[in-house]
């Protein structure tokens, strides 16, 4: 493997892509058990998701390598930029290259999804596509970098809840269901206290840096009751999506909900921001695997 490669492998940070698929793989389990259930559509929804978090990891590196908000002080992973391994000219182009790519990836699923007789749905989802990179890359880029300004939990929870549950089932049935909305709700909440972590970790040097997430307006103990919430709204709304009366008929199905609260009783006891970091992973998999859990319930029992 070329050093070049290695580098640019890095500024992916593939430990951000299993929750970036997390929604798209709920989405397909609840339409597992659609006989028009497409494969190749799923796969090129993963592809698309992943292109798109790829594209978002980038711009973050340049976005806030540049604003010099990625310096000495923070306390989470050094990032490529920071660490000069890339130049802010080569994150730009790779910023350009990718966010193509998941142009591309997203006009092709479309078509696969809908063919050409249906150019107004079409329509709708070319503009989603093209919003999720322009999210992607103003999170941390330009002036106006929504990031900066306590919007980045909002976007995460639509994005990758909403957009990518409800988004990933439509293209499979063509419709919208309550299942759907409910487990969309409970990713992205989930998704969003992933976000909520990184920036109560970094809370110091975000306010240094004039960096007003969400987390900086709150403050840090507020910070942790907002995460609170959003677990347990997310454990709420995942058994509304999966069903309140079916969770009754099969109890063991409340054993999806362990990773939530083991990760609720280890923030509990938090009380520095550093030892926040080791948790993003941790409930960033924690997503995923419920997402895939979600998978083998819709298919193999409901």
């Amino acid at each position: 493997m070329s050093s070049q490669f290695s580098v640019w492998l890095a500024a992916s940070r593939l430990r951000t892509l299993p929750l970036s698929v997390a929604g798209i793989i709920t989405g397909n389990a609840i339409a597992s058990k659609e006989e028009s259930f497409s494969s190749v559509i799923f796969i090129l929804s993963l592809l698309t998701a992943i292109a798109f978090q790829v594209v978002s990891n980038f711009a973050n590196d340049y976005g806030d390598g540049i604003k010099g908000t990625d310096n000495a002080d923070r306390l989470g992973p050094k990032r490529i930029l920071q660490r000069g391994l890339l130049s802010a000219k080569s994150l730009k182009t790779g910023i350009f290259i990718s966010a193509t790519i998941s142009i591309l990836l997203s006009i092709s699923l479309i078509y696969v999804a809908f063919g050409v007789d249906q150019f107004f749905v079409s329509l709708i989802f070319i503009s989603l596509a093209t919003t999720a990179v322009w999210a992607s890359i103003k999170y941390t880029v330009g002036q106006g970098a929504y990031g900066y300004n306590g919007m980045g939990d909002l976007f995460v929870f639509l994005f990758f809840g909403w957009v990518s549950v409800m988004g990933a089932y439509y293209l499979q049935t063509q419709i919208i269901d309550s299942s759907s909305f409910f487990l969309g709700t409970s990713i992205g909440l989930l998704s969003a206290g992933v976000l909520n972590l990184n920036n109560m970790r970094d809370i110091s040097n975000d306010k240094n840096s004039q960096k007003n997430t969400l987390v900086v307006f709150l403050g840090s103990q507020k910070a942790k009751y907002y995460h609170y919430l959003l677990m347990l709204m997310g454990t709420l709304f995942l058994f509304f999506g999966i069903g309140v009366v079916w969770v009754k008929e099969n109890p063991i199905s409340l054993l999806i909900t362990l990773p939530i609260l083991i990760h609720l009783y280890q923030v509990v006891k938090i009380s520095k921001p550093i030892a926040y970091d080791p948790l993003l992973k941790e409930l960033a998999m924690s997503t995923f695997f419920i997402s895939l859990a979600l998978f083998v319930i819709f298919y193999l029992y409901k």
